[in-house]
């Protein structure tokens, strides 16, 4: 008893290691199978699909829980609140897999977020649902009288289009005197029924019989199938012709051509004379498809091919073939060919492509499911089995998923901007020699995610523009460059908005959103602001948006726009005349006097000239005044022909184009030596008082420009080291000081008006030194030596060479001139 304990319970722990490995194993393999008999009613429980795939219930509608079944139409449901797989329709074995011994429906089980596939196999059992059937409602035998015991006469079999148990047909002979029913077996094509005489005939006493044989098939409940048989006894010819075998067995290729021969049979009859003489023919029980695919010749028994023949269509084909000889009357024999129809590869496989995620983000992840792949061969055996590949294979792949089924799967990062989108191949071979492939076509597009910033083709632009422009007037254009696709490419432009001295950027220029053209919004003064400096900003309308700065530097050149102006006490017409005395006894070159002038612009355009204009009608003057000094002296000695009263009209004049001018009206009245002691001591005082000044002047000029020039330095300095840093500062520059006037007994000079300046802080101020410097001979405050020109410049690096010094060139270097001074 102990043994036989142990015994079952290493028996019982074996079966339980197998439901485990089996458990396992269909887990690892990704497939659910169940189970359900054909014509089941509506709502037939199948299974608990949810619980077995491992999901949850409250989970199949968000994660949009669906059922596919490719050709099977909506026989099978699932019921998204309980998770329950139920027959939705009626299900016909026969009408799914024909005869086929194995018959399932395959399900596709898709959930989305994360997207996976499931493979259920719902196999369709078989119920005994169709009764065994004969082809004809009668069938009529021809048997000679003279036929020996033991004749076999072969009939029709029923055919039950259940499978198994179902359409196991057994067959039943209604009772009679002469025939006994015998039932032959053939290798794996069924049962044939055979009728055998057991008793002799006498066409006299019966010369017809009528026979019922029933067919039962194996179901439960039984069906059952009849048909009549007619016996017609014939008298005379006694020997019948036979064949060798009762059956012929033939194996050929499918897709062979008409008139080839399938098989050459051979009778005999014992007989001799006409009755000997035999004619093959197809029996009557023969269908007409049959007759069709093949031919048989009466005289010589060959049977040829004589239409198209395909495995997939039907691989066995049953012919009946009856020989009679000539006789009175003929007898016959009979025979059975099985023609079994071997497969070659002549089906190309069938690739059926079913996008999901198209198009693919650039930033997808990789192993994203791109889309689903399922393959098939009508061909069997190895013929029929199919391997995919994929052409780029770079960046997807496909992931086999079950049996035939494939996954195409991002395999590795995308990048529109290198490739915008793929024209993938799928190519299905099989396993045939020489084998056979398919292709499908998959064109995946990458959509365009906002991962690229407008880009300008350079940093930083110079523009030039003349002052007094006209309001709105279009300076530049800026353009940046999105490598992105449609919205995310789309660039608008905007002003980076700061402060310009006292007022906000925006009142001075504009930039158009779309385009990106930069507009002047009002008349810019050379004199108000030399430089603007400014970022313009590019943003695209992706989410979130990407952007970028460019840096414009806009230099206001100057144009001839001020005339020179007179200081006091010289003011411009003849209302506003100095006089001077002058004594008749001066030598030639004494200075009566100094014209002061300064102009508002900068380089040529406010380097200033003077010259006496002539009187009408009047004699050739005694004075002259200097060209680029304003002083005005005696040429010659003076006498008593020359007019006590001189008009002198001094022309100031700007190298400007056109020149502007400006003019003055200086009285001379010529004296006696004795008529001017006083003035001569105020001229005396006034010139000692003058050289103190000039003095104390020269003193503060040399202050300044050794300040200037220290500034200057530490500008470039500073300039160098924000240039080298990452992050520029900006700054402006303040006003100017008032100008300052000096005169004295020699001469006098001028310091032209400091204009406001706007700048960066990367930029140091530009400044312009012009100096005109006349020679004066030592020990003596007049003379007629010439005026000598010395210019000193000190010009920003940052403007460009190309700008002329020449006094043809309009722009006159067009910088800002800051300074300029002029010394006697």
């Amino acid at each position: 008893e102990s043994a036989t304990t142990e015994g079952v319970l290493w028996r019982a722990r074996c079966l339980l290691l197998s439901l485990l490995l089996l458990t396992v194993w269909e887990a690892a393999s990704g497939q659910l199978h169940y189970s359900v008999q054909e014509e089941a009613k509506h709502g037939t429980f199948v299974g608990r699909i949810a619980q077995d795939l491992g999901l949850e219930l409250e989970d199949l509608v968000p994660r949009l829980f669906r059922v596919a079944s490719e050709g099977r139409g909506d026989l099978l449901e699932v019921n998204l609140q309980n998770g329950i797989l139920f027959v939705n329709s009626r299900i016909d074995r026969e009408e799914l897999c024909g005869r086929s011994a194995e018959c399932s429906i395959h399900l596709e089980v898709i959930v989305d977020r994360p997207l996976q596939v499931f493979h259920v196999e719902v196999e369709v059992k078989d119920i005994n649902d169709n009764p065994p059937m004969f082809s004809v409602t009668e069938q009529k035998i021809s048997i000679p009288e003279s036929r020996l015991l033991d004749s076999r006469f072969p009939l029709e079999g029923a055919s039950d289009a259940d499978v198994g148990e179902n359409a196991m047909i057994t067959y039943k002979l209604s009772s009679n005197e002469f025939f006994i029913l015998d039932i032959i077996s053939k290798k794996d094509k069924g049962k044939f029924p055979v009728l055998v005489l057991r008793k002799l005939l006498d066409r006299e006493e019966n010369p017809q019989l009528k026979l019922l044989l029933t067919a039962t098939d194996g179901g439960k409940p039984e069906f059952t199938g009849s048909v009549s048989v007619f016996i017609f006894v014939l008298d005379v010819n006694d020997n019948a012709p036979t064949f060798d075998r009762s059956v012929y067995e033939v194996k050929m290729y499918e897709n062979q051509a008409n008139q080839t021969l399938v098989i050459w049979l051979n009778a005999s009859d014992a007989d001799e004379g006409i009755n000997k003489e035999m004619v093959y023919s197809f029996s009557p029980l023969v269908p007409p498809i049959i007759r069709r695919k093949f031919l048989i010749n009466e005289m010589t028994g060959e049977i040829k091919v004589n239409d198209y023949i395909d495995f997939e269509d039907r691989n066995i084909y049953e012919i009946h073939v009856d020989v009679s000889d000539k006789g009175t009357p003929p007898m016959v024999g009979h025979c059975t060919v099985l023609v079994e129809i071997l497969d070659e590869n002549d089906n190309s496989p069938k690739v059926v492509v079913t996008s999901l995620a198209l198009p693919v983000e650039e930033n997808a992840q990789v192993g994203t499911v791109i889309a689903l792949i399922s393959v098939s061969d009508q061909d069997s055996g190895v013929n029929g089995q199919v391997i995919c590949s994929l052409t780029p294979h770079i960046p997807f792949k496909l992931v086999s998923t079950f049996k035939n089924y494939y996954s195409l799967v991002l395999d590795s990062t995308l990048d529109r901007e290198t490739i915008s989108e793929y024209d993938l191949v799928v190519t299905a071979r099989d396993g045939g020699s020489p084998s056979l492939w398919a292709t499908a076509s998959l064109l995946v597009e990458v959509a365009d995610v906002n991962d690229n910033a407008p880009v300008f083709a350079q940093p930083e632009y110079t523009v030039f523009v003349k002052e007094n422009n006209p309001p709105g007037c279009h300076i530049f254009t800026v353009s940046a460059h999105d490598a992105d696709a449609r919205e995310n490419a789309l660039v608008s432009y905007s002003l980076v908005e700061r402060r310009v001295g006292e007022r906000a950027l925006s009142s001075y220029v504009s930039v158009h959103a779309e385009s990106g053209k930069v507009y002047a919004l009002q008349p810019l003064d050379h004199e108000e602001l030399e430089l603007l400096q400014f970022q313009v900003s590019a943003r695209d309308s992706g989410v979130p948006p990407l952007g970028s700065n460019v840096t414009l530097q806009v230099f206001v050149l100057d144009e001839n726009d001020n005339a020179p102006a007179l200081l006091r006490p010289w003011t411009q017409g003849a209302g506003g005349s100095v006089s001077e005395l002058v004594s008749r006894s001066v030598s030639a070159g004494h200075v009566v006097a100094k014209v002061r002038a300064v102009d508002a612009d900068s380089g040529y355009n406010a380097w200033l000239s003077y010259e006496l204009l002539p009187a009408k009608g009047s004699p050739r003057s005694p004075f002259r005044v200097g060209l680029y000094t304003g002083e005005i002296s005696t040429t010659r000695l003076l006498d008593e022909a020359d007019s006590p009263s001189q008009i002198l009209l001094v022309l100031v004049k700007d190298h400007g184009e056109p020149a502007l001018t400006a003019t003055t009206t200086v009285l001379v009245s010529l004296v006696e030596n004795g008529q001017t002691p006083k003035a001569s001591l105020r001229a005396s005082a006034g010139a000692a008082n003058a050289e103190v000044a000039l003095v104390d002047i020269n003193v503060y000029l040399i202050i300044a420009i050794c300040a200037i020039s220290s500034l200057l330095v530490l500008t470039l300095l500073l300039y160098t080291a924000l240039r080298c840093s990452e992050a520029p500062t900006e700054g402006a520059c303040r006003p100017g000081k008032p100008t300052l006037v000096c005169s004295s007994a020699v001469g006098s000079w001028s310091y032209s008006q400091q204009r406001r300046q706007v700048c960066s802080g990367e930029s140091p101020p530009k400044t312009d030194l012009m100096a005109f410097s006349p020679s004066i001979p030592p020990g003596s405050g007049s003379g007629d030596s010439g005026v000598q020109q010395e210019i000193f410049e000190n010009v920003s690096t940052e403007v460009s060479p190309s700008l002329g010094l020449g006094r043809d060139n309009r722009s006159f270097r067009e910088v800002e001139v800051e300074d300029y001074c002029c010394w006697d």
